[in-house]
């Protein structure tokens, strides 16, 4: 058969095959339809997650609910609640000095916990990631502070620093008896006594924490730089703490929610009223000296749901300007449906 008895529809064809390719349209590709869980599926989930749901609804949600329901009555904690009172207890929470001082002082807790304890727990992290003698015992004496029970330090501490306690008397036995104070009841001090103990107490906790963030980064980094010359204090501040950042923002939230619901040393150590003279009272005293030590459980409740409201939003602002940038990582985009 020659060109010319080629019929036109057999042009399209050859030109194909002279080109190597198909110069037919692609195909569109089949969207992928998601199939919903089935009944085994949603049986799975709800004997999975159904006793988390009931746990955090009953003892989270539901007294949520009733302080903030409680918050708007003065109630004395038996029988129901019927003398309505409005907003005035919450009013009253701002306009009263003593939680102002309270808040500051939780403020203050929060910065110089953060001041305090960052650094000394990332000294040591970078002390004890490195091979040594005794690592393993060392790693343990920082982190038992932090396992010991609460009510153990408080007593401890109490009976330490008192104005008779063993502090000033080793002092006294040093010949610096002019160093002693009244650790608990000076206003002047007393908040940096507390700020001392709160590092003892959870340093070690924030240095576990790093320890884990460190020996998480590939040693080839470390090696790699070792090659290119870096010494030591090159390779942890150009390496080691920039790729610890994500753990450190997250020790600093744990650090930061802690710090403003901070209750059961500051009872222990001062008391409920000690506390507020000593210039070290907290939101979570307050709450209890004005509220159940008062036998007006409307106002704590409402104190309670300050607080509880402060806190939600310091965890938002914090999530949302501060944890952004790991959380990020984590999202990801629902496929074409």
């Amino acid at each position: 058969m020659t060109v010319r008895e080629m019929s036109a529809s057999d042009t399209p064809a050859l030109a194909a095959h002279a080109g190597g390719g198909d110069t037919s349209p692609p195909a569109r590709p089949r969207s992928r339809r998601r199939r919903g869980l089935g009944w085994s599926g949603r049986l799975e989930v709800l004997l999975l997650a159904g006793p988390a749901v009931i746990f955090f609804v009953g003892f989270v949600i539901l007294p949520v609910l009733m302080a903030a329901y409680y918050g708007f009555f003065r109630w004395s904690g038996f029988g129901p609640a019927t003398d309505f009172v409005g907003l005035k207890n919450y009013i009253t929470i701002f306009s009263d000095q003593n939680f102002q001082s309270a808040l500051l002082h939780n403020a203050f807790i929060v910065v110089m916990s953060l001041v305090l304890q960052g650094p000394i727990a990332i000294g040591l992290a970078l002390l004890l990631n490195r091979k040594m003698r005794g690592q393993s015992v060392i790693r343990v004496l920082i982190f038992v502070p932090y396992v010991i029970a609460e009510v153990v330090v408080g007593t401890g501490f109490s009976l330490l620093l008192s104005t008779n306690g063993a502090a000033n008397g080793m002092l006294d036995k040093l010949g610096l008896g002019s160093l002693t104070q009244d650790w608990l009841a000076d206003p002047a001090i007393a908040i940096w006594t507390l700020m001392a103990i709160l590092t003892w107490k959870y340093v070690g906790f924030a240095v576990i924490l790093f320890l884990a963030g460190l020996q998480g980064i590939p040693e080839e980094l470390y090696e790699a730089a070792a090659i290119d010359g870096a010494s030591y204090w090159q390779i942890q501040r150009q390496i080691a703490l920039p790729l610890l950042a994500p753990t450190l923002r997250i020790w600093a939230f744990l650090s930061i929610i802690g710090a403003l619901q901070l209750f059961d040393l500051v009872y222990i150590i001062w008391g409920q009223y000690v506390s507020s003279v000593a210039g070290t009272n907290t939101m979570a005293i307050y709450m209890v000296v004005t509220g159940r030590n008062a036998g007006n459980f409307g106002y704590g409740n409402a104190v309670a749901v300050v607080i509880f409201v402060i806190s939600l939003v310091v965890a938002l602002f914090y999530q949302r300007f501060v944890l952004r940038r790991d959380t990020a990582g984590a999202i990801t985009e629902r496929g074409v449906q």
